[in-house]
This record gives C-alpha cells, structure tokens and sequence, in this order.
C-alpha cells in the first residue's frame, strides 16, 4: 500500500519541485542585457552622468563660480570708484537658474530615474518644491550690491503658468538675495526675449555687469538654432565683451548651446537625438591609422 501523504506534505513537495524546475531554467537560460539608455534601464550609459558629476563634485566646478563672481565684484568696484554725482544709478543684471540658483537635485533626480534628457514637468513641479542651493559666491557678491547701493535686477527665462513670478520670489528669497520685488524681478517665457527688458534697464540704470550661465542671457543674436559654427562666430566676434561686459558660468547640462545642436533647448529624450548627441560629442575625433 502506496504511505498516506498528508495535504500539507503535498504542497511542499510541489513547491520544491517547482523551485528546482525554476532554478533549472534559469541556470540555463542568461538574463537579458540591461537597456542602459532611457527611462527604464539601468542608467549606467546616461547621456548626463560626466557633466553632472562634475557638477556635483568638482572643486574646478566652484571655482569658476568664486571667479567670476570675484570678476563681477571688481567691475562693481570700478564703477562706483568712477561715479560722478547726476550719474544714474548703478545696477547688475543676472540671470537666476544655473547662474545664482543651482538645480543640482533636479538633475540628480533625473539620474536615479534614469532620465537623460530635460523634462519640463517634472521641472515644473520641482521649481515649486524650492529645493535650489546658492551658487558659490553668489549671496556673497550680491550682499556686497545691497550695501553698497547697487541695484540688483533678476531676468529669468522661466514658465510655470500663473505661479511663474511666485515661485522665482520664493526661491530668492529662501536665499536671501536682495531686491526681491515686482521692480527688480522679471520672467520671459524664453531667453531669447531678455533683450527688451535688458534695455529697459539700461535706460534707467547704468549696469556694471551682465551675469549668465548662457549667451541668451546675454543677447538675443545668440539664440540661433541648427548652426553649430555660426554661433561660434558670433562669440568670437564679441571675445572682447567677456569678463568685462559678460560674466557667464558654465553649464554643461542645459540651456540654449542645445538649440545650435537640436533647433530646440529641450529635446524630446528619443534615441535619434541620442545619436544627434553622439555626433556632437564626437565632432572632433582622432580617426587612427
């Protein structure tokens, strides 16, 4: 007579048959080969990861932002050494993302979720979250505007619908900058129209220095899509404008060099214009022989 195996007994002895069938096949078959581009995989190819590590860690990174805030200091200097009385008022004008504002954890959060590319929802509800760090020697640079009577005017090329102007204030103020007020605040839905309201204030002021992290910031003429050379031109052309006019910080995740490459600044994360991006980088390359 066959032993009696209890109900119990039976559905461990299935579970164990079944482990050593799974285990089996596994053994047998490889696991598939990560994506490592893309939201979905691994991120280990992310398009992003140099530029933003050297953001995030780099000491070469913090100083350019400490020199070129120390270059736009001795311009403020130089020109209240040359104020005469009647003079108009002295005024800095500056952008606010990527220039006084670091989005660090926004970019890093695109890393862990393994985007490689811009997303403006995302941004969106990120800006609202204020989670900016101060850009090295920013508060420094703009308190010694503050006590030495040198306005400070914020351009900023930013778009979150009716909140846009509300959040840039609270995102200043968190920092503490100074002359944060309807006055001294403006937002353009992009940074090709900066330009206007740059000559409004020369008109009233005269600024000592420009501050950027792009040539938009600087002039609309920059904003040039699919024209790689022609832009480059154009930047030599002014070579002489740089670090005495303009002080621009680097940025090597965003903004409008983008739009000479794609005709856009915010390209859609697609592998076409990962391959776009692959060619850029690759503009110049040792072909050996």
């Amino acid at each position: 007579m066959r032993p009696h195996t209890s109900l119990t007994g039976r559905l461990i002895l299935a579970g164990v048959l079944s482990s050593c069938v799974t285990i089996s096949a596994a053994a047998q078959t490889p696991p598939p080969a990560p994506n490592t581009t893309g939201p979905s995989g691994s991120g280990v190819n992310n398009a992003l990861l140099y530029a933003l590590a050297w953001k995030q860690t780099a000491a070469e990174y913090r100083a350019l932002y400490y020199q070129g805030f120390n270059v736009a200091r001795m311009h403020v200097q130089a020109a209240l050494a040359k104020r005469q009385p009647g003079d108009k008022p002295l005024a800095v004008v500056t952008d606010v993302d990527s220039t006084i504002l670091q989005p660090l954890s926004f970019w890093g959060f695109l890393v862990n979720n393994n985007m490689d590319f811009f997303e403006d929802a995302l941004w969106d509800r990120w800006v609202a979250a204020n989670q900016f760090t101060v850009s090295p020697g920013a508060a420094e640079f703009l308190k010694f505007c503050a006590d030495n009577r040198v306005d400070v005017f914020y351009v900023s090329s930013r778009d979150q619908g009716e909140n846009t102007v509300a959040y840039l204030m609270a995102n200043l103020r968190s920092a503490g900058f100074p002359n944060v007020d309807n006055q001294h605040v403006t937002t353009v839905s992009s940074s090709s129209l900066k330009e206007p309201r740059q000559d409004e204030i020369m008109k009233t002021h005269t600024v000592a220095v420009f501050l950027g992290d792009g040539l938009t910031d600087f002039r609309s003429k920059f904003n040039i899509k699919n024209a790689v050379d022609q832009r480059n031109a154009l930047t030599d052309a002014d070579r002489e404008k740089f670090g005495r006019e303009y002080v621009i910080f680097p940025n090597p995740t965003d903004g409008q060099w983008l739009t000479a490459i794609f005709g856009v600044s915010e390209p859609p994360a697609t592998d076409a214009n990962r391959e776009i991006l692959k060619r850029a980088a690759a503009r110049s390359a040792w072909v050996e022989r």
